[in-house]
């Protein structure tokens, strides 16, 4: 089904082409994370390599979801909000001069706990929607909708109803919308907080699936309490947690069969045997 030129209007200036990236490494350095005077990290550091899914776990109120969203400039958006330490995309501050804001969330996609296509907008819209708001012209816009919807998986369910509100998919299928939609602006990096938290088995086992088939075309780093999860779709995990009226921190990090299986912390061993959490 084709997609309407005045659907998704772009500018009348010239704009950018689509831009091809390769997935990135994210590094983390000493990064410590407040809210007004309630200091929420503390020196986190944590590289994330290119082409791997790292898992973030550990209890509720540990800092998991503020560092996440450290990550791609999301943090200083809350009123109060501050931060120290450095972020870098292969190397590029993300909080320095050469990538504006906006420019660091195109190459650092994110995907909530709540799924969030755009209610009044066609399935096919929602898949473009980041493209128009960006201003990024693409040559073929079918093309790209059934490129995204296929690596997302859901191309199949909705190919023949493409003009069909984005609000009335299934909840699933309204996350696998938002990855999609994230996918369509080529981000080197995915960030995904609790992508299945609200779903149901069969719907997470999809998404998992579609975790695992992105991650040779984008860095995942993925916040989960869900350790089967973690261990199922992640190559490195890294465990935070807070101590009472502590800021967050990483306890340990490492390849996730070590996380698992031989965790050089005690903390970290029971955490992951649901000893506590």
């Amino acid at each position: 089904m084709a997609v309407s030129e005045s659907a998704i209007p772009v500018r009348d200036e010239v704009v950018p082409e689509q831009p091809s990236r390769e997935p990135a490494t994210l590094v983390a350095s000493n990064v410590s994370a407040w809210f007004g005077d309630r200091k929420v990290l503390e020196s986190v550091g944590l590289e994330m390599p290119a082409r791997t899914v790292t898992a973030l776990i550990g209890p509720s109120g540990c800092g998991k979801s503020t560092f996440i969203r450290i990550l791609n400039r999301m943090h200083e958006l809350v009123p109060g909000a501050s931060l120290a330490g450095s972020v870098t995309l292969n190397g590029i501050d993300i909080y320095g001069d050469e990538l504006p804001p906006t420019e660091t969330r195109l190459r650092i996609g994110m995907v909530f706990q709540k799924p969030n296509p755009f209610p009044a907008m066609t399935i096919a819209e929602n898949v473009l929607a980041g493209l128009k708001l960006s201003g990024i012209k693409v040559r073929d816009r079918d093309a790209l909708v059934e490129e995204c919807l296929t690596k997302a998986g859901l191309w199949n369910e909705v190919k023949d109803r493409l003009k069909a509100s984005g609000g009335s998919l299934s909840g699933g299928q309204q996350q696998r919308l938002v990855i999609a939609r994230a996918l369509a602006v080529r981000p080197q990096v995915l960030l995904m907080d609790e992508p299945c938290s609200a779903l149901d088995p069969t719907s997470t086992r999809r998404i998992e699936e579609t975790i695992s088939e992105l991650q040779e075309e984008v860095t995942i780093v993925i916040v989960t309490h869900n350790m089967q999860q973690a261990a199922r779709v992640s190559q490195q995990c890294a465990f935070f947690l807070a101590a009472e009226n502590e800021p967050g921190r990483i306890v340990e990090a490492g390849p996730t069969e070590q996380i698992f299986e031989a965790p050089r912390d005690s903390r970290t061993a029971d955490y992951v045997h649901g000893r506590f959490g």
